[in-house]
């Protein structure tokens, strides 16, 4: 993780979005027919870490894409995550 990013799930936002052959501007798309109203140039800010994700944006992140809410975050996080729930 960069140490200026605002959020640490950008890079699996883009990763999943290529596995998934969506292009940023389907996955916006995507999001707003499930009530998050953002734009191409937001989600390109948030796959680049620049731009905070809340909790509830998380959500629909994993909806869209699919995806439990642990996928979204990076491999050794996700590892405190489970440990943290047992």
């Amino acid at each position: 993780m960069r140490p200026w990013a605002q959020n640490i799930v950008g890079e699996q936002v883009r990763r999943l979005r290529y596995q998934r052959e969506l292009t940023q501007e389907a996955l916006a798309a995507k999001c707003n027919v499930l009530g998050w109203d953002i734009s191409r140039g937001a989600l390109a800010k948030i796959e680049a870490g620049l731009r905070c994700v809340t909790d509830a944006e998380l959500f629909v992140l994993a909806k869209v894409l699919k995806v439990e809410l642990r996928q979204l975050y990076p491999k050794d996080d996700r590892e405190t995550i489970a440990a943290a729930g047992q």
